[in-house]
């Protein structure tokens, strides 16, 4: 069932043509030379860079968010989500956020009280 429908004499005929002129057209070019390809182009790698602020600053612009998650961070900071979420962690690793809660993936930081 399904399948190609069965070609047209014409269509047939083409079809022959073409491949048996492409078969000439490849005999005449084995006596040339082939090109070697170059490299294959390099990949561009992006630089993701967090936010030219210091530590205070990145904390101040976050105190007046009531529950700091990666999308509400990365609305008052300006970035991306991955760049927010960098922010956050290193934040967390210098003990300026802490972890209020959150599940699943969807965690929520509030800023650690100054002793």
């Amino acid at each position: 069932m399904g399948g190609t429908k069965k070609k047209s004499l014409a269509s047939m005929e083409k079809t022959q043509e073409s491949s048996s002129a492409g078969e000439e057209e490849g005999q005449q070019q084995k006596g040339k030379k082939t090109e070697k390809k170059g490299a294959p182009p390099q990949k561009k790698q992006l630089a993701f860079l967090p936010p030219k602020m210091s530590d205070a600053d990145l904390v101040k612009a976050l105190t007046p968010l009531r529950a700091i998650t990666i999308s509400t961070a990365s609305r008052a900071l300006g970035v991306n989500a991955s760049i927010a979420h960098s922010v956050i962690k290193d934040l967390e690793g210098k003990e300026m956020l802490r972890m209020a809660g959150g599940f699943s993936g969807h965690q929520v930081w509030a800023v650690a009280k100054a002793s």
